[in-house]
């Protein structure tokens, strides 16, 4: 299943991050794609947020991999950065397959690296607005592409990431 949810802005995509988080379970793997500024990371922390791991999420582009333990008994949160892998021999270096069944594994610029991980994945593809759309009232709106990927997202009804729950 694929569904498109749009963000106006920065506050939106920490929203999304949130609602998703609600429908993640310990051995999920979330690879997120997009331009360098699309908002990759800003969804990392609503995800973080949302399974209530301890923070701050931030990029972890210059140590690879960061655990962020659960403050509420759920599973930790692995936030992985690949933009600096070169390979698959590289990603399999950091050994995300010991943590892969007990953690939610969030990898940014995972796409084309790191499906190999495991067949039932979530994809999600943001999308920048151009710069011609781009609404008057400075707002930077993006479009995030959420696909489901094998037996564990068939039945799951993604829909619910297109509205936005109360208090967040």
């Amino acid at each position: 299943m694929t569904v498109e949810v749009l963000a106006a802005a920065a506050e939106d995509m920490r929203a999304l991050g949130a609602r998703l988080a609600a429908l993640l379970r310990a051995g999920d793997l979330v690879l997120l794609s997009g331009a360098l500024g699309s908002g990759k990371t800003t969804l990392a922390q609503g995800l973080g947020v949302g399974l209530g791991v301890r923070g701050p999420v931030t990029s972890p582009t210059f140590v690879i991999a960061r655990v962020h333990p659960s403050t509420v008994g759920g599973p930790p949160m692995v936030h992985v950065d690949a933009y600096r892998l070169s390979g698959w021999d590289e990603l399999e270096d950091l050994d995300l397959e010991a943590s892969l069944d007990d953690a939610v594994t969030v990898v940014e610029w995972g796409s084309g690296l790191a499906e190999g991980l495991a067949e039932d994945r979530l994809e999600l593809t943001i999308v920048r607005a151009e710069a011609t759309t781009a609404e008057p009232s400075g707002a930077d709106p993006r479009r995030v592409v959420v696909r489901g990927c094998g037996r564990r997202w068939a039945g799951v009804g993604l829909g619910v990431l297109r509205g936005r729950p109360a208090g967040v």
